[in-house]
């Protein structure tokens, strides 16, 4: 009996050590036993999760950049699905994202990799993505907690950018501007002189409305030389002051347009046709991100012609520029998770999309290969990182619905700009007293 017992334990001992050296070989996996014939097939390390679970199935990446479905995406699921033989991607792009997006987590239906932006306070994120901390990235990645709820990662950041000018040099040149402007006397000085030679100073893109984004979050921190003003909404029942970082960017603009120094009619501009006209000279500057700099040179601007700088948001002489992620990837966590944790890491490690879409890489030790960036770095900026959101101002926000692009729309057409801060300062009260009880 005992001899019995003794072979029994190290048989079970045997096969022990056999199943655990065929769970860590990925050299040599055996097919399923199906009954019938197979052809053994080996399995790659790429094909595989972490712990050895073959990726499968299919994964669809909801996206905010239609321009590129059927183009540069279509690649992408060529060199991804080789890379992945078992998994099907599919790219669906859909327009006004942050306001569909939002729709779609609402009613829970929504793709297995999407894009998530500032308007989905932190503590929502279990609810409706998965963690992940566990994807392997080759080095270490910015904005970590910025998505983040009790110490997991929910968001993996596309990509990060600066905003500040860009210019088309040969405009410069034509306008006599022999030096990019430091303060803001001089920016507008040089506004001026495009004007003069018949080129429109500044492209707005007003009526698009989301391109002023940059004079409600960019501005005001280099004005304040903090990027928390977003939160400090929650702090105030009157958070738009005309003292304030708020009322002072949407009056650089608001003297902008008063001069004549933007399109002719504001209400009439058209984002697409603007990249065309920066790229031959018509229009003389954006105030964008270094995202909108290979999207010029696509539009037919040679890429020794197109410039950046900082911003001189005052008078002092010294240039400060934001550091900001741009939209995250998050993963459902109903959805096909394994393989959409491995789209995440294949497109901040593989795609290139950082370098087509003019973003600083995610991964920190990777260079972006924009050289336009090395100019703007050449004026010594003082950078300012954005930080994670305030839930309670988020919900505040919610709470109002205050659309911030709208505000700067009637902030500089109204004639009297005041009346317009005192009508949305009296909506961000109420709903800050629904919220904070």
């Amino acid at each position: 009996m005992k001899k019995a017992v003794s072979l029994l334990l190290v048989s079970i001992l045997m096969l022990t050590m056999l199943a655990a050296c065929g769970k860590d070989s990925k050299d040599d996996p055996k097919p399923a036993d199906t009954g019938k014939e197979t052809t053994e097939k080996t399995t790659t390390p790429e094909e595989t999760t972490a712990g050895g679970e073959e990726l499968k199935g299919k994964v669809v990446f909801l996206t905010n950049r239609t321009d590129m479905v059927g183009k540069e995406y279509k690649e992408y699921k060529e060199r991804f699905e080789e890379k992945y033989p078992g998994v099907t991607i599919e790219f669906e792009g859909i327009l006004d994202y942050e306001k569909n997006s939002k729709i779609r987590i609402a009613t829970g239906k929504f793709p297995d990799v999407m894009l998530i932006g500032p308007g989905i306070p932190n503590s929502d994120f279990p609810k409706y993505f998965a963690p992940l901390d566990d994807i392997q990235f080759t080095g270490d990645i910015s904005f970590k907690t910025l998505k983040a709820f009790e110490n997991k990662m929910y968001g993996v950041s596309s990509g990060s950018s600066t905003v500040g000018i860009v210019y088309n040099k040969k405009a410069f040149e034509k306008a006599g501007i022999t030096a990019v402007p430091k303060t803001l006397d001089e920016f507008y000085a040089a506004a001026q002189k495009l004007k003069d030679a018949g080129i429109v100073p500044l492209a707005s893109n007003f009526k698009d409305k989301w391109p002023l984004d940059a004079w409600i979050y960019d501005v005001p921190t280099m004005i304040g030389g903090v990027s928390d003003h977003q939160n400090k909404r929650a702090d105030s029942d009157a958070p738009y002051t005309l003292d304030g970082v708020y009322g002072q960017s949407w009056s650089i603009l608001r003297t902008l347009y008063e001069k004549g120094l933007l399109e002719k009619d504001v209400n009439s501009t058209n984002w697409e046709n603007s990249k065309k006209d920066v790229a031959q000279g018509k229009f003389g500057m954006y105030l964008l991100g270094n995202w909108v700099i290979n999207q010029v040179i696509e539009n037919g601007a040679a890429s020794e012609d197109v410039g950046f700088f900082p911003f001189p948001s005052d008078n002092s002489g010294t240039v400060k520029a934001p550091l900001n992620p741009d939209w995250f990837y998050a993963v459902n966590k109903d959805g096909n998770v394994a393989a959409a944790k491995a789209f995440v890491k294949w497109m901040i490690e593989e795609s290139g999309f950082e370098d087509f879409a003019g973003l600083i890489p995610t991964l920190k030790d990777k260079e972006s290969k924009l050289a336009q960036l090395a100019e703007f770095n050449g004026y010594n900026p003082q950078y300012i990182e954005a930080g994670p959101p305030n839930d309670t101002a988020t919900a505040i926000a919610n709470q109002a619905q205050i659309d911030q692009g709208r505000v700067v729309q009637e902030f500089v057409l109204s004639k009297d700009p005041q009346s317009i801060l005192d009508k949305y300062n009296k909506l961000w009260a109420n709903a800050k007293k629904n919220v904070v009880k």
